[in-house]
């Protein structure tokens, strides 16, 4: 069975979206990386000019002039400690876009650095700034700095555009689905619409031919007896076309007898099985609980789910003889009925398919049973129906889940 269109478009559109996102990754990071080399250099030639301005040995004006200005183009936070990580002070003058409440002990300010400084540390390896004195020894002093503001914001933009993207996604995704099943359901409604419509005319001249048969028998029992059939299989066709009058709108529903319906559907198939699937074939259909279950349902719309999956369990069952089973029971405030069959199963990879309209893996048939009985149980009983278990030639069970 082809994979469906529109699988395949749904599919283009992930990979699409998955290269835009690595594309915008890698081109944010690349101008995350370039920012940051620039704030090295900026960092470094920062460290050079305090080593430049000490070793001067003459009148530094000038040069602190330029120096101010270098650091007031600075817009990333640094801290000058000592080679022991010690903060210098005064705390206020050895930082740089770096918030201190002034108002604060000097031991907490001192803390508050120290723990910036761990910050700035996991983010750049600090810098050695080497001032040359009068002594032999020298003076080394650290330099820590970190990321600026734009290059944090840098950083969340591609998060940020993939979160209002997925959202846009997301939106348009729920806004196609729903546009396709109301279209869906809109063909749905009017096919059954017109199909009723249709089987109303010739059903009524068949009835009225069917009394006419009736008075031409007379006596007969051999014809009195097929006509008896015809009519129930008139009585039959009128209910088909109940059914179809139903889908779009809704049906009543009533406290039924569950094991009553099923086995209405189980005696009137039973019958019909043989010439519909050759003589010879024995396939065994029985509900194997003898408790009396109710629900509210439509019976006429229940009886169809029923009918479909019957005719679907017995399309699988590929050997003269199989079974049919229906299981039903309570649990809480769910009532179950399992269908099992002795059939081929169903793949694995068919499994998400089964459902689908249009789906089907026999010669015959539209595809469309197991789709309008999910219809059917989800969208007017209010219930569920999906495949409990299913295991290649081994049969499959399929659960419905009706409100007590």
């Amino acid at each position: 069975m082809p994979v469906p269109r529109s699988a395949n478009i749904k599919l283009s559109l992930l990979v699409t979206a998955i290269i835009i996102v690595v594309i915008v990754l890698l081109y944010t990071q690349f101008i995350v990386s370039e920012l940051l080399d620039k704030e090295r250099k900026v960092a470094d030639l920062y460290a050079k000019s305090l080593e430049f301005i000490v070793a001067m040995p003459t009148d530094q004006s000038d040069y602190s002039f330029i120096f101010n200005e270098v650091i007031q183009s600075i817009d990333f936070p640094m801290i000058l400690t000592d080679e022991k990580d010690e903060p210098l002070r005064e705390y206020w003058l050895n930082s740089r876009n770096v918030r201190i409440d002034s108002t604060l002990p000097l031991s907490r300010q001192r803390e508050l650095l120290i723990e910036t400084i761990r910050t700035l540390d996991a983010q750049n390896p600090p810098i050695r700034v080497i001032l040359k004195t009068d002594s032999p020894d020298s003076l080394i002093q650290l330099l820590h700095y970190g990321e600026s503001a734009l290059i944090t914001k840098l950083r969340w933009l591609p998060l940020i555009e993939i979160a209002v993207a997925a959202m846009f996604i997301l939106i348009g995704y729920i806004s196609f689905s729903y546009i396709k099943r109301t279209e869906q359901s809109n063909i749905w409604v009017g096919m059954a619409k017109e199909t009723a419509h249709q089987l109303g005319t010739p059903l009524s001249s068949l009835m009225g031919w069917l009394e006419m048969m009736k008075e031409y028998a007379a006596e007969n029992p051999k014809q009195l007896a097929t006509i008896a059939e015809m009519a129930r299989d008139l009585q039959r066709l009128e209910k088909v076309t109940e059914r179809f009058s139903k889908i779009g709108s809704k049906p009543s529903v009533k406290d039924e007898n569950l094991h009553e319906v099923i086995n209405s559907v189980i005696f009137y198939l039973r019958q019909r099985l043989p010439s519909r699937y050759g003589e010879g074939r024995h396939i065994d259909i029985s509900i194997v609980t003898e408790e009396q279950v109710h629900a509210r349902i439509n019976s006429e719309l229940f009886e169809w789910v029923v009918e479909n999956l019957i005719k679907n369990a017995v399309d699988a069952i590929e050997d003269s003889e199989g079974t049919i089973t229906f299981a039903l029971s309570r649990k809480g405030k769910n009532i179950i009925i399992d269908v099992k069959d002795t059939g081929k199963g169903i793949d694995i990879k068919y499994k998400k398919d089964i459902f689908r309209p249009g789906f089907s893996t026999k010669k015959r048939g539209w595809g469309l049973g197991l789709s309008l009985s999910k219809r059917i149980i989800e969208s007017y009983h209010h219930g569920k129906l999906y495949i409990k278990e299913s295991k290649p030639g081994k049969g499959t069970t399929f659960r419905i889940k009706l409100r007590a």
